[in-house]
């Protein structure tokens, strides 16, 4: 492979919209800069793989609640000066040619096109901020390289119950993409983009029930190409650009047989999370060829008094008193008080510790500490950053509807989410 590939491709991540099927999570933070797996963000993801790829000139394009964003990538991400590298914010702003706001994903990049093309990189990496994968993009960039395209787009092969939410294409013997139909919703619309079978072997795709190949959102443009792809006022790549370019470019699939999961609503972020609890996860954070990098900590290591820990991972600076955790996914700085019960909860810890002096002020408001008090029973939820949950309380989905709003805790897709900095008072039951 030509040694030179990652080192001219600029990458290209979006930092997401207004991430609504992901609410409250989405509250006071844009997509990419939800917490995840316990100490990290989603943002995380698209990052290192850029990084363990050899991609080390980043734009990340943000526009909705992104201060925890700007804050999570410039305290994490800082290349030294020998290395030329960096991940530069570019935010949606008001400009001469223009004063709206990002409206898609192709009006993003055609907005900072300018900052783009300046940096003269013959090859552009679009990515999502919010993903889960592991994938080396050298791979990408080689057979890009190799094919003479346009665009490449990585494809992952889905069966017919998981094409409503994505983008399918047909490809014909060179992997070069002929049709393309954003979430597809008929069997009219589905039937003709099927992976036909002398393609199958040579795709590896599942050779025992129907495929689809599915766009993954991650798009290899040559420059110019990419130039020309956005000499327009299309909004969406998947739903104008790509169906465009495919008449007039040679666009190519990329066939990715990895993991990958689109963290897009709160049952798919509470799954992923879940998943990393399991015996052999399917991704696998132990990867040392191929870390996930986050923000270095000087927290102290976790300490667990008693109880009883089953597939729970847990982060840093986290004391756990007497307690029964079952697949849970403990993040930062949690504090869990003796006689708790947790089963299939993702608790993403506090940005900071109580003090002495602010839990006796607290007490005195009827404030519980931050943190999970004492004898609480948990199930399938998602307690979001410093929320305070007082001593006594039960917090479950059992008997509920799967989508409901009150004061302080929202019910989506019948997981229960107690959002961000949420006061629970003592025996209340949810």
């Amino acid at each position: 492979m030509d040694i030179a590939l990652e080192k001219n491709a600029l990458a290209v991540i979006m930092g997401g919209g207004a991430g609504k099927r992901l609410f409250p999570l989405t509250k006071m933070r844009s997509k990419p800069a939800v917490p995840f797996g316990g100490k990290y963000r989603l943002v995380d993801i698209p990052i290192s793989n850029c990084i363990n790829s050899g991609i080390n000139h980043m734009f990340v394009l943000t526009q909705f609640n992104s201060v925890s964003l700007h804050k999570h990538i410039k305290l994490t991400y800082r290349f030294d000066v020998f290395s030329n590298g960096f991940v530069e914010l570019l935010a949606a702003q008001q400009t001469p040619s223009g004063d709206s706001w990002y409206q898609g994903t192709a009006d993003a990049v055609r907005q900072n096109l300018h900052d783009i093309v300046r940096k003269d990189f013959p090859y552009v990496v679009i990515l999502s901020g919010d993903q889960l994968y592991r994938m080396d993009f050298r791979r990408l960039l080689e057979q890009h390289h190799q094919a003479g395209a346009d665009l490449t787009i990585a494809a992952l092969s889905v069966p017919r119950e998981q094409t409503a939410g994505l983008g399918i294409l047909r490809v014909d013997a060179e992997k070069k993409i002929v049709d393309f139909v954003e979430k597809p919703k008929t069997d009219a619309e589905l039937e003709p983009l099927r992976v036909q079978d002398e393609l199958r072997e040579r795709l590896g795709v599942n050779l025992s029930v129907p495929q689809y190949l599915a766009s993954m959102g991650i798009y290899v443009f040559s420059r110019d190409a990419l130039v020309k792809a956005l000499d327009n006022d299309f909004k969406d790549f998947g739903h104008h650009v790509i169906p465009q370019a495919i008449k007039t470019q040679r666009v190519m699939a990329y066939a990715f047989k990895g993991y990958w999961e689109d963290i897009g609503s709160i049952r798919s972020f509470f799954e992923a999370n879940l998943g990393l609890t399991d015996y052999l996860p399917r991704f696998n954070f132990f990867d040392a060829s191929a870390p996930i990098y986050t923000h270095a900590r000087a927290l102290p290591a976790s300490k667990v008094n008693g109880g009883s820990l089953k597939q729970t991972v847990l982060s840093d600076g986290c004391i756990i008193d007497d307690s029964r955790l079952e697949r849970c996914v403990v993040g930062l700085r949690s504090i869990i008080s003796p006689g708790c019960d947790l089963r299939e909860v993702v608790v993403m810890g506090s940005d900071y510790y109580d003090s002495r002096d602010s839990i006796v002020r607290n007490e005195a408001q009827g404030i519980p500490p931050i943190g999970i008090g004492r004898g609480c029973r948990i199930q399938r939820a998602i307690i979001d950053k410093n929320a305070r949950i007082g001593d006594g309380s039960v917090i479950s989905p059992d008997g509920k509807p799967s989508e409901h709003d009150a004061d302080n805790y929202y019910i989506r897709d019948g997981i229960v989410i107690i959002p961000k900095n949420a006061v629970i008072k003592p025996g209340t039951i949810i």
